[in-house]
């Protein structure tokens, strides 16, 4: 097992009608902003609740934060934030709210260009602990994690640029599987496939001997594969979406990547299939996935052969045709959970895949993958197969 430092300061607040412990969990004379995405917080009532909740604590509202949160966007919320004295933030939404909203929690009390703070990597921004202003979130979709997390991906100038700070962990996450009920089909099947590839891309590298890890990787892969395809066709089996909830938020909380090698070339290639051609996040995860599994065999094939035996309960046959067999059912299950798992099932064109190799090569990312070695020619390969 590799050196780690692990902390997630975290506090989980699981279950049903939890909402009216907000009084509890946000500090009392806080000025507070609310941050959401589209119309449907409104619409369904869960706006209304969170703000009766927080009583009489002085509130304002950004709303519009989009799917691959803008920069522009984000933006116009500091400036909210500046002129209104913001003293704490509340997410209300998925992924990419929480994300916008740990943007607006590094930017809205930084003094230097706010654009800067996109362009450090995976290296924390330079923010002082005591200007990040502490945010909650409530989450209304399963699938990045970014509610335990201290990451985030936010859209700019064509590109998604990661951020990351150790005081954007969010203070609190309220995590109802009961407002994730009234979710189109499609959102859900994305949060399935994105917890999954989450786990995959710490788990799916060469072995270290991290048995708490891998079998903690292994456990919700496995809960994914028993439930996902459940809870798209249920949507209102609580169990089912309870289940998804947790293995999503647990796929990104840090646990299961501690000491181990990890991989995120699948990320890295989908973000700019996201910012060239305006294809979901996770769906681009399930293109990329099976592809550079299979162009990346011989690589990780140790942990491939583990990933068939203890996740697939695939034994028989030799090696090689069980990673074959093991890389297959992964992209079965991705079609059986509603997913295209080829880029010209979204109306990518082969011409079109060049433009994905000169923005990787704009971006820097060259040499990716656990061992560095997934140049601009490998990455051309993958999406060659991923075609």
């Amino acid at each position: 097992m590799l050196n780690f430092d692990y902390r997630n300061p975290t506090h989980v607040v699981f279950g049903k009608d939890r909402i009216a412990e907000l009084d509890q969990l946000v500090p009392t004379n806080a000025r507070v902003l609310i941050t959401y995405g589209g119309g449907s917080v409104q619409r369904f009532g869960t706006l209304d609740k969170v703000k009766a909740a927080l009583g009489d604590r002085v509130v304002f509202e950004f709303g519009g934060i989009e799917a691959n949160p803008k920069y522009d966007t984000l933006i116009k919320a500091v400036e909210v934030a500046r002129k209104e004295n913001i003293d704490f933030l509340l997410a209300v939404g998925g992924g990419s709210v929480m994300d916008g909203t740990k943007f607006i929690a590094l930017a809205t009390q930084f003094d230097g260009d706010t654009a800067s703070l996109l362009h450090h990597g995976f290296t924390p921004v330079p923010v002082a602990n005591d200007k990040v202003i502490p945010l909650g979130v409530i989450a209304t979709l399963p699938a990045t994690g970014s509610e335990m997390n201290a990451f985030a991906v936010v859209s700019y100038k064509g590109g998604k640029f990661p951020v990351n700070h150790p005081c954007v962990y969010p203070t609190f996450a309220m995590l109802d599987p009961e407002l994730t009920f009234s979710l189109p089909k499609i959102q859900v099947a994305n949060g399935v496939v994105d917890a999954f590839v989450h786990v995959l891309e710490q788990y799916a590298t060469y072995p270290v001997d991290a048995r708490v890890q891998d079998r903690m990787a292994e456990g919700i892969l496995r809960t994914l594969i028993e439930v996902g395809p459940i809870t798209v066709e249920e949507p209102t089996n609580y169990d089912a979406r309870a289940n998804l909830m947790w293995s999503a938020t647990s796929a990104l909380n840090g646990m299961i990547g501690t000491g181990v090698p990890l991989d995120w070339s699948t990320h890295m290639i989908g973000h700019e299939l996201t910012a060239l051609f305006h294809i979901d996040h996770a769906q681009t995860l399930a293109v990329v996935l099976p592809s550079l599994w299979r162009v990346l065999k011989e690589q990780k094939h140790a942990k491939l052969v583990q990933y068939a035996a203890r996740v697939w309960d695939i034994t028989e046959g030799d090696e090689g045709s069980r990673v074959d067999q093991a890389i297959d059912k992964t992209e079965a299950f991705f079609k059986q959970v509603g997913l295209p798992t080829r880029l010209r099932d979204h109306g990518v064109t082969q011409d079109q895949l060049d433009l994905v190799i000169d923005a990787l090569e704009a971006h820097g990312m060259t040499a990716l993958s656990e061992s560095g070695k997934v140049d601009l020619a490998t990455s051309r390969k993958i999406l060659d197969m991923a075609w």
